[in-house]
């Protein structure tokens, strides 16, 4: 029987359930009804009388609005796996500063422009979107040489095609594409976006609040895969996140996300806004393969390296599973980029559009590690242009082994590795960087998907609730030189490139829980690698299958807002 007879079929089953007068059939829930194949599943939710919304053929599942009694019948099929379907948020933020007069730095600051003046604008790379769609203006819509640069647009919400049908009432969409993308120029004549040149596709699965849902994301998500060939699509930029509610091979947004990477597309997504405290990441950001984003800031002095520092804000590991994340941290405070007046953000936060007069009022600074995605995102689109043939897993090994470490004054890294995993981005050194074999050593992600193996990180936890880093052996690392390594709320140079990025997973469950000080961070030295792999065999404290979700109603979406850094 074809898909499309099932459907019809479930479709059918659903009228006549509530035509029979179900009392408990009026009041319902989204749920997400996963199996071995979406068919089943198809037939499954018909024959409880469900409705189905539509099919999530990335991860062999559908999207369904189910009762409490279809609820409970389906959930005793073992062929099935429910997940509530929850809501996500978008990440960015402001507050007033007492220097208003805020100037482009992002470009500069990560050496992007000599990039640009080497001919590496992102050209033939395109990146997508998965955010709150976009506004037509002429800085994001068009490249450096004023042809069209984006390609497509697809609304997941309303199951619409077209450029025109992703626009953005929110705004943060807009501004994310425009720090990645923006082909305007600033004052002194560079580009303000990083990969000006880079195509764009624009896929809008939040709404006007910035709020989405699982369903509605992951249907993006199929949505990029099924188009990534047409559209040449090699980047997925994800400012948005939920708390983690399970282990990341058991949440069905994370699993969307590792089919993405597994089909060769770099995903790049933020950390979250709930720093500084300790495994606050977000989901998909806590997915081990891909590449999770901090963010820094400049502290209003561009042309003062000294004073830089980790954003309060920036969420911060380890994961609940013990991977270290995130895995570098990139400009993130007070950036700017396009923004119009009408938008949500707009109307709220008018104080911080025309930047005091300054490239004019379609642009606006905000705050946020979703900021900080975007600029990584726009610097992998320059990886690519220059190294077509990179694979996501070198890609991330690049950015991670030419990072720099913020330094404190003893000469010891001043943020632990949770903080501010490898360091800071410098675009021009990962592009140049010939080190392409130091990432996700040790994981397997066609096991991870297909259940036979799970796994973990070196992070663990002491009994007095401290986090570490083991070595191979198991034994600890101290705290670094020079300091705790734990402060965000000083200066330091970001300087001393370190790589760390080889992971490998370990054999014992800890239990971990929100709420730790933690006192010394683990330090990690020049040169020292993480080389074997070892398949996850404890379960995790929440038991088999993860902790159950609530029913709709958990917000899943663009990153909180948070105060201007």
């Amino acid at each position: 029987m074809s898909a499309k007879s099932i459907l019809a079929i479930a479709l059918l089953s659903s009228v006549i359930a509530g035509c029979a007068g179900d009392p408990g059939s009026a009041a319902k829930e989204r749920y997400i009804v996963r199996a071995a194949n979406a068919s089943i599943a198809l037939r499954e939710v018909g024959a409880a009388g469900g409705k189905v919304e539509f099919e999530l053929p990335v991860i062999n599942a559908v999207a369904a609005d189910l009762d409490a009694r279809q609820l409970a019948h389906l959930r005793t099929l073992t062929a099935l796996t429910i997940t509530a379907d929850r809501r996500a948020r978008i990440a960015g933020t402001t507050k007033e500063v007492a220097n208003s007069a805020v100037q482009p730095y992002v470009v500069e600051h990560i050496g992007a422009n000599r990039l640009h003046a080497a001919g590496i604008t992102g050209r033939g790379v395109t990146i997508a979107f998965l955010d709150t769609g976009w506004w037509s203006q002429r800085a994001v819509q068009q490249d450096t040489a004023g042809h069209q640069a984006v390609l497509q647009g697809y609304d997941a919400i309303g199951d619409t095609l077209g450029a025109g049908a992703a626009s953005d009432a929110y705004g943060h969409g807009t501004h994310i594409l425009s720090i990645a993308t923006n082909s305007a120029t600033a004052e002194d004549g560079t580009y303000i976006g990083v990969a000006p040149d880079a195509s764009r596709v624009i896929v809008r699965a939040f709404d006007k609040n910035g709020a989405g849902s699982y369903s509605n994301t992951i249907r993006g998500i199929n949505w990029i895969l099924a188009n990534a060939a047409k559209y040449h699509i090699r980047i997925v930029n994800m400012s948005f996140g939920a708390a983690p509610q399970s282990a990341y091979w058991d949440d069905p947004l994370a699993q969307a996300v590792m089919k993405l990477w597994q089909a060769g597309i770099v995903v790049v997504a933020s950390a979250g806004n709930e720093g500084p405290a300790a495994q606050t990441i977000d989901v998909p950001g806590n997915v081990p393969y891909i590449i999770t984003v901090g963010a820094m800031t400049d502290n209003y002095t561009p042309s003062d390296p000294t004073d830089d520092r980790l954003a309060s804000f920036s969420s911060t590991g380890p994961t609940y599973e013990g991977f270290v994340k995130p895995e570098i941290v990139a400009p993130g405070g007070h950036v700017i980029a396009v923004l119009q007046a009408s938008s949500t953000i707009g109307k709220k936060h008018l104080a911080y559009l025309g930047t005091n007069g300054y490239l004019g009022s379609s642009y606006f600074y905000m705050s946020g590690t979703s900021m900080a995605t975007a600029v990584v995102s726009g610097t992998v689109a320059l990886m690519l242009q220059a190294q077509p043939y990179l694979t996501p897993d070198q890609v991330k090994c690049k950015l991670m082994s030419s990072a720099d470490p913020a330094i404190g004054a003893g000469g010891g890294v001043a943020y632990s590795v949770f903080q501010q995993g490898a360091g800071e981005i410098d675009a021009y050194a990962a592009v140049f960087n010939t080190n392409t074999a130091c990432a996700n050593l040790g994981l397997n992600i066609a096991a991870d998907l297909n259940g036979t193996a799970h796994f973990g990180g070196p992070a663990n936890q002491d009994s007095n609730g401290n986090y570490y880093i083991m070595d191979m052996n198991g034994s600890t690392w101290g705290a670094p030189a020079g300091g705790d390594g734990l402060a965000w709320n000083q200066g330091y140079a970001w300087s001393r490139g370190y790589a760390w990025s080889r992971a490998y997973s370990w054999s014992s469950g800890y239990t971990w829980s929100r709420g730790y000080t933690w006192s010394r961070g683990s330090g990690w030295t020049q040169g020292y690698t993480w080389s074997r792999g070892y398949m996850w065999s404890a379960s995790l404290p929440w038991g088999s299958g993860g902790v159950s979700l609530s029913p709709a109603g958990q917000t899943t979406g663009i990153n909180s807002w948070v105060a201007q850094e």
